[in-house]
């Protein structure tokens, strides 16, 4: 009977062991959200060697206690966070803002768009853009506005975690304001403000 006990509180244990919550890597997106903002706006070619394209975080060795575990529950490994940017869809997206941030970059100088605070860009002072400018103005924001949401939105679902979207959103939100140049626009709690 005690053998019977002691086996079940041992399954019970393992059982326990198995639940594996995954919390959204918020270390991993910012570095992820920074990779793509130097080489948006940055212009710059991804220089990291081709063994190292993929996962931006990979969790260390727990120690004995983690090989343990990984030994019984090989699944763990798999549930650790890690994020990857390298889905041929990202490279695309990521291409595209690339070529438009040439076309952008004057209206960020001028003051006439911003970073809003939601992760997008937004037409802030319609009055310093010329007449006829101002329609091709508003299609590249809204090209890039529709650009950022798919990046946002393909990042999550190539991790396999579309529930993800709004953090990572949320992360690049603020790290295009961290990233921006000084004098460019950005949106804090509903004011703009000038970097």
């Amino acid at each position: 009977m005690k053998k019977l006990l002691c086996n079940s509180w041992m399954l019970i244990f393992l059982s326990a062991c198995v639940t594996i919550n995954v919390y959204f890597p918020a270390a991993a997106a910012e570095k992820a959200a920074d990779r793509i903002i130097e080489d948006v706006w940055g212009g710059g070619e991804d220089k990291r060697a081709p063994a190292d394209k993929g996962a931006l975080y990979q969790p260390q060795s727990g120690g004995v206690l983690g090989q343990v575990v990984e030994f019984f529950i090989p699944s763990a490994a798999a549930a650790a966070p890690n994020l990857d940017i390298s889905s041929p869809a990202i490279a695309r997206i990521q291409g595209t803002m690339r070529k438009r941030h040439g076309q952008l970059a004057p209206h960020y100088a001028a003051g006439s768009i911003g970073l809003s605070s939601n992760g997008e860009l937004a037409v802030r002072d319609l009055k310093s853009i010329a007449l006829r400018s101002r329609s091709q103005v508003a299609r590249l924001v809204a090209d890039e506005n529709r650009d950022r949401g798919a990046l946002y939105r393909e990042i999550a679902r190539a991790n396999g975690h579309p529930e993800w979207e709004a953090e990572i959103r949320a992360t690049f939100a603020r790290r295009w304001v961290a990233k921006a140049r000084r004098g460019w626009w950005y949106q804090n709690r509903g004011r703009w403000q000038q970097k």
